[in-house]
């Protein structure tokens, strides 16, 4: 029975991602296309970031909750992948998919867009499913990650739909409606997540301070920025990490 508790976790996360699906598929808001037409904004999309918050929780569980009752398992692993590629990497490509088809819908001829334009969002499912594939078969990634973790890219674009519904500063608005803002996205986390770029895992070898200052480091910036920036905190703790990954491994050079 204690070798099914952990993968439990793990079809919990895969639900909160098909529960995700659901949010971000639904049509919302009727908004003008300077009379031409109407388009359907999906104005429950943010519910989507939080069923994915939620089942990134859930992921840090089901692995916590493997090694504390010692039952991991190949299984387990195949099947964190499997739930993993849906929650942070199908949901946050719909979620793509979705602004980048609002942004184009503000422009004259919005409603004519080809597929082409927004297929790219598709890129980020892609490169979390490659970048999974090989992790899985990577015995080295114990203590550190090659690439940007799919959940840490998936929380970014989850961020965003947060950002465009809750936030108070215009600017981030504005940029969040930007197409080139989504594409710029789109390819920068993509990179990101093959890239073979040394990222520090949020594991915990020991208890001490000195080993840790980098994970406590980040926690710490993570409160206050949340604190002081609300959801706007999210992508701005997203670049401190990968920046800190990327310093403390020169450090070691």
């Amino acid at each position: 029975m204690n070798r099914l508790i952990p993968n439990i976790f793990t079809l919990l996360n895969l639900f909160l991602g098909c529960m995700a699906i659901v949010e971000v598929m639904q049509p919302g808001l009727v908004m003008s296309n300077d009379g031409s037409g109407v388009v359907t904004v999906p104005e429950r999309i943010y519910i989507a970031s939080i069923y994915i918050g939620c089942a990134a929780v859930v992921d840090f569980l089901d692995g916590f909750v493997a090694r504390l009752l010692k039952t991991p398992s190949e299984l387990g692993k195949q099947l964190d992948s499997l739930a993993d590629v849906v929650s942070f990497g199908v949901v946050p490509g719909l979620i793509a998919y979705q602004f980048l088809r609002l942004s184009y819908a503000a422009s004259n001829d919005g409603l004519d867009t080809s597929m082409a334009c927004l297929m790219p969002a598709f890129l980020i499912p892609c490169a979390g499913a490659f970048r999974l594939a090989r992790f899985n078969i990577d015995t080295s990634q114990s203590y550190g990650f090659k690439g940007v973790p799919i959940p840490a890219a998936g929380l970014l674009v989850a961020s965003f739909p947060l950002i465009y519904w809750y936030s108070n500063e215009s600017w981030a608005i504005n940029l969040m409606v930007n197409k080139w803002f989504w594409y710029a996205v789109i390819i920068v986390i993509s990179s990101l997540m093959i890239s073979t770029l040394p990222m520090m895992a949020l594991k915990f070898k020991s208890a001490g301070i000195k080993d840790n200052w980098p994970k406590l480091l980040l926690v710490a910036i993570a409160i206050v920025t949340a604190l002081m920036l609300h959801w706007l905190a999210v992508p701005l703790v997203f670049v401190v990490y990968v920046i800190l990954s990327l310093s403390l491994k020169q450090k070691e050079n």
